[in-house]
């Protein structure tokens, strides 16, 4: 079985054949054929895992033909630890949100399921591709589907929202292109990534080629100071956009650390950690400073992110394998909990058409169920032990400890700025007396909200309680990509 064909091209076909269904008149059989896209895209992932031979440090499930054999281009994908987890973490989110825009969504149906379908296949060929030149190519085609979403169906700026993303990542990915085609020439016409892993490179150019690299990658992550692109975009986006936005988008960026800079350019690498852990730091403190002063909730959640993966680049540059299992854990954690945390903005959004903290007061007294779940998800948020969010975090604070103590010093008490911001936001729209009619008059969580949540719910505490059954996959993957890093090259 090819499965990560099929991983790839189910939910694209799915796509393609919910936009020829025809227009809004048929709207619910097109939501019907998205959901049984999105469930067989997901289930296609699942032997993947079942089927992932522990121990084993190489690719597996490769799939390798010719495509352009003039220039030596591949479709090869495979997998390993590293990247297995985030196809099925893809394929979960996207049914979730499949469900989510399920009756929110009432026009241009076809192409807002049409464009999460085909967007879910395009980011499984990101994270199995092997190839530089089709990592590109799907790397470059995931914009045009959440172009298209933000654009479309995003707020009232949401033009101006969706064009400063475009550019950003864009821009970033051209310098991005002109690496790759080094690395092409340097290994004597080969696009294999794997390839590129063996090149001898002078440190003079491995620094001009992490540069390269960096701009693609940290305007993904987003790292400060190219983050200001994220804020907009989630503000203006439709929830199932910064479903996928957050949970899925942003590890692109990470992931292309982690399967390039790293192993490719492993002594750039160690010489420019202080300024990656620098930057990670100050993201955590600036950024979580300027969400605890946020008005929209939508854009406290958005800073809230950044702060995150903050700590996933942190992890990544201590260099030792509870700093890069902790940080691989983190991302797969904060796919779950962001997409919660904006899908729990969407349920109120869909009843008082507001985004304003000031709006809302008291909804715990009308919305139990929806509180008691949201409760969850912000104390996951703040790294509640027993959560998903604890176990990345916890980890690199570990690594942190082993390469640095002060490192880990400002890393842990910077953990207090999450606290601060998500507690102090939940506080305010939760708790206290009913602020007005509005609230008085929301309704708790129906069927479909409630199983899209509790879904979540039970992934964060799963994850929480018993993170074996994702970390285990990684341990090999890491290891080798750490004795990679430890090799000079020149």
């Amino acid at each position: 079985m090819k499965l990560l064909t099929l991983a790839i091209w189910v939910p694209v076909l799915a796509g393609l054949l919910v936009l020829a269904s025809g227009g809004d008149r048929n709207a619910p059989l097109q939501r019907a054929i998205a959901l049984v896209g999105s469930i067989l895209g997901f289930l296609v992932t699942i032997p993947l895992y079942t089927g992932f031979k522990l121990g084993d440090a190489g690719m597996q499930f490769e799939e390798r033909v010719s495509w352009i054999p003039q220039f030596s281009v591949f479709y090869h994908l495979g997998v390993d630890g590293i990247s297995v987890l985030f196809l099925l973490l893809n394929a979960f989110i996207t049914v979730l949100v499949v469900i989510a825009g399920w009756s929110v969504i009432q026009s241009g149906v076809a192409q807002y399921m049409a464009s999460f379908l085909i967007m879910s296949g395009l980011l499984n060929g990101v994270f199995s591709a092997l190839d530089g030149l089709l990592f590109y190519v799907f790397f470059e085609a995931t914009l045009i589907p959440m172009f298209v979403i933000i654009g479309i169906w995003g707020g009232p700026n949401r033009v101006y929202a969706a064009l400063k993303f475009f550019l950003y990542t864009l821009f970033g990915s051209l310098l991005m292109l002109v690496a790759l085609l080094y690395l092409y020439n340097k290994s004597g016409g080969s696009f294999a990534i794997l390839d590129w892993w063996k090149l001898p490179l002078p440190l003079g150019m491995q620094m001009l080629l992490f540069f390269g690299l960096l701009f693609a990658f940290a305007v993904k992550v987003p790292m400060w100071p190219v983050h200001t692109w994220l804020p907009d975009a989630h503000t203006e986006a439709p929830t199932g956009g910064s479903v996928v936005l957050a949970a899925i988008m942003l590890k692109l960026g990470a992931y292309g650390l982690v399967r390039f800079t790293l192993p490719i350019l492993p002594d750039a690498s160690r010489q420019l950690a202080w300024l990656m852990i620098a930057l990670s730091l100050i993201a955590v403190v600036y950024i979580g400073l300027v969400a605890l002063v946020q008005t929209d909730m939508k854009r406290l959640i958005a800073y809230s992110s950044i702060s995150h993966m903050g700590f996933v680049t942190l992890g990544l540059f201590i260099f030792n394998a509870y700093g890069v299992e902790g940080a691989l854990l983190q991302m797969i954690s904060h796919g779950f909990i962001s997409a919660a945390m904006f899908l729990c903005v969407g349920v109120m959004y869909d009843r008082m058409h507001s985004r304003n903290i000031a709006d809302y007061g008291g909804v715990v007294n009308t919305m139990p169920r929806f509180a008691a779940l949201m409760m969850l998800f912000a104390m996951a948020n703040c790294g509640l032990p027993a959560t998903s969010g604890f176990v990345g975090e916890f980890m690199v604070i570990m690594g942190a400890m082993k390469a640095n103590f002060w490192i880990a010093f400002a890393a842990a008490t910077m953990l207090v700025f999450g606290a601060a911001y998500t507690l102090w936001m939940y506080k305010r729209v939760i708790f206290g007396a009913v602020a007005n009619d509005h609230v008085a008059a929301l309704k708790d969580l129906d069927g479909r909200e409630t199983l899209v949540l509790g879904l979540l719910a039970f992934a964060v505490l799963a994850m929480g309680i018993y993170p074996l059954p994702f970390s285990e996959l990684m341990h090999a993957s890491v290891n080798e990509l750490l004795r990679h890093v430890a090799l000079p090259k020149f």
